[in-house]
């Protein structure tokens, strides 16, 4: 595979090609990194990708990677929803610049681990472009996980630099990304979970709650929906559960 530093606009990404593809219309992926992480953490899951003939977009979200500005892991925190935001508008940026350079067969799917998973249920909300879904370890229930985070953070003793009126607004914005509370905007289209039963970052039980609400919606297709449970497995993703979600999504792009 070939892997290029590119900057688009002023997101800087890996870009991927399988080898004799530089040029030229191809399956795509866009796949996006976890909090506190990077681009370049999520390669293993581009090689495997690019093995299989599809091209893999990995773009540093704001204020990780190459767009660091140096902030503690307390503030960088206290950002994670204005991240998770930016980053699915900055997925329509990349999705119209992928046609624009003529590299992209068809539509691209989206996937990522963890915040980049959460970033992955909420486009579904807003990119009707989406072909299809690998959320390792991400949560689309944007409202009650932001609750939870507040809440923690206030427990360990934080004063939240927000009042009242601006919490309340916060999470009515989050609400138009919650995709638990908008499932029809799943629109069938193809989705793979991963999550560990034991994961304390990203609990497990409302993934599990939403992949069962689903099954109902997708019973004429079943096919489309698949959920990979690891009953021991944390918060970190198993090289099984990658190698799943590799296959599952290309052949979902190559259908």
């Amino acid at each position: 595979m070939k892997v290029t530093d590119e900057l688009w606009g002023n997101i800087p990404i890996l870009h991927i090609t399988p080898d004799g593809h530089d040029e030229g219309p191809l399956p795509t992926v866009i796949f996006l990194h976890g909090h506190t992480s990077a681009k370049e953490h999520n390669l293993h899951y581009a090689w495997q990708w690019a093995q299989q003939g599809v091209r893999v977009i990995l773009p540093d979200a704001l204020l990780h990677g190459e767009r660091d500005q140096s902030l503690d892991e307390v503030e960088i925190s206290l950002r994670f929803w204005e991240i998770v935001l930016t980053s699915i508008e900055e997925l329509g940026f990349i999705h119209a610049e992928l046609h624009k350079r003529q590299l992209i067969a068809g539509e691209p799917a989206v996937g990522g681990t963890s915040m980049g998973g959460i970033t992955t249920l909420g486009a579904l909300t807003a990119h009707p472009w989406i072909k299809a879904a690998a959320v390792m370890m991400g949560s689309g229930n944007y409202v009650e996980l932001a609750k939870a985070q507040m809440r923690q953070y206030e427990s360990r003793g934080f004063d939240l630099p927000l009042t009242d009126k601006e919490r309340e607004g916060m999470l009515q914005a989050l609400s138009r990304f919650d995709i638990s509370l908008n499932r029809q905007a799943f629109g069938g289209r193809p989705v793979f979970f991963w999550h560990g039963v034991k994961d304390p970052t990203v609990p497990f039980e409302p993934t599990n709650r939403l992949f069962h609400a689903l099954q109902q919606d997708y019973a004429a297709y079943p096919e489309r929906l698949s959920l990979m449970k690891e009953t021991e497995a944390a918060h970190a993703v198993s090289r099984k559960g990658m190698l799943a979600a590799t296959s599952w999504v290309t052949a979902r792009l190559t259908e």
